[in-house]
């Protein structure tokens, strides 16, 4: 039996909206360059939008709900404790991802090339762990 958190991750990944579809497409084209963003993923007892594990990057796309104070405290918290576990975060606004996508997109590759100085994604070199 999955948990609800999970079970809600996954309706919500089967009900994305039009603005995280088409960061979606984008996000899964970095694949073959060895980034690669999962969707609507659990995280302690949060869902975030997309996850990138190597490096730990998480992007939030935000409709006007989010400028609610009660909603805002929420994301401050979440943000703090996805912090605390080594995430580093990016949040873009719903109407940039229509109104300029390629900017929302260059700020993600921005995080996503700092963080390629420190940690070397899969395959690009960087320390080699022996199998045997």
């Amino acid at each position: 039996m999955r948990s609800p958190l999970t079970q809600r991750a996954r309706a919500l990944r089967q009900d994305m909206t039009p603005h995280e579809v088409r960061l979606w497409a984008c996000l899964r084209a970095w694949r073959s360059e060895g980034i690669k963003f999962r969707r609507q993923v659990t995280l302690g007892r949060f869902i975030v939008d997309f996850a990138c594990f190597r490096p730990k990057l998480v992007v939030e796309l935000d409709g006007g709900q989010h400028t609610t104070d009660d909603h805002a405290a929420r994301d401050a918290r979440r943000d703090a404790w996805l912090r605390s576990k080594g995430f580093v975060i990016f949040r873009a606004w719903n109407h940039e991802v229509d109104d300029n996508i390629d900017a929302v997109l260059d700020g993600i590759r921005s995080l996503v090339d700092e963080a390629r100085q420190v940690l070397p994604l899969d395959g690009e070199g960087g320390p080699k762990g022996r199998k045997g």
